[in-house]
């Protein structure tokens, strides 16, 4: 018999919003709170700048055991340099997310639109993040090269699961692919990216499709960005909410 796999739901970020506020349990800071409601965030500001190792051991140290963080990578490495990294500026980078020691998900490499699939350079960076990393990788492209058999084949071999998408930049992007551990769903807001909430049968089909990833061995993770209006807290609380129901 197949051992379920865990499902996380969580946002980007880890907003707790006037709204909702009623929702979460007092505690010292707004990290803290959400933790003890939902069991996953996604770290997005370390896509803009670093962190401390400090800031990142203080944030294990806020969350229960069973929390996880997904970290996403500097867009100084996929956006600017486009993956042509140093592997000593990566080792350096990644002392700040191994200090969240066993609350440490998966890194995030989210690409650019416009970065078509070149196999030399995806091959070099991924590989340093995998001999690296001793948890999950997963990979949002956005450009249809890398949904052909040669990205596909990559990501298999280096464990890295890529991500599903929605709105879905190519029909392909719409489903988890490659490496099965873990689904990834990044749900930005459809049909206004960022704004849009989703409505009660999006968010029922986002459970269903968690239930039977997890179903079939493999964890499954969900976040919600859809946190210009801070919808993203109320579509993970409806997800969690009817996961819980089961």
């Amino acid at each position: 018999m197949t051992t379920p796999g865990a499902i996380r739901v969580g946002t980007a970020g880890w907003a707790v919003p006037t709204p909702w506020a009623d929702r979460f349990p007092p505690g010292p800071s707004h990290l803290a709170r959400y933790a003890q409601v939902l069991p996953a965030a996604e770290i997005n500001t370390s896509f803009y700048r670093d962190h401390r190792p400090a800031t990142y051991a203080r944030w294990a140290g806020s969350v229960p055991d069973d929390f996880r963080f997904a970290v996403k990578v500097p867009r100084r490495f996929t956006h600017d340099a486009r993956l042509a990294v140093e592997p000593a500026e990566i080792h350096a980078w990644l002392t700040g997310p191994l200090e969240l020691g066993d609350r440490l998900g998966p890194l995030l490499v989210q690409l650019p639109p416009s970065q078509r699939f070149e196999e030399g350079p995806a091959r070099r960076f991924l590989t340093v993040l995998r001999v690296r990393l001793p948890g999950a990788l997963v990979c949002e492209p956005r450009h249809a090269t890398w949904f052909g058999d040669g990205a596909t084949r990559l990501l298999e071999e280096l464990r890295v699961a890529r991500v599903a998408a929605d709105p879905a930049p190519v029909p392909e992007a719409a489903e988890p692919g490659a490496w099965p551990e873990p689904g990834y769903w990044r749900l930005h807001g459809s049909p206004r990216m960022y704004y849009s909430p989703y409505d009660a049968a999006a968010l029922e089909a986002a459970a269903v499709r968690l239930r039977s990833h997890a179903a079939a061995g493999h964890d499954a993770w969900c976040i919600f960005d859809n946190t210009a209006e801070f919808h993203a807290t109320h579509d993970a609380l409806a997800v969690q909410a009817l996961l819980q129901a089961d």
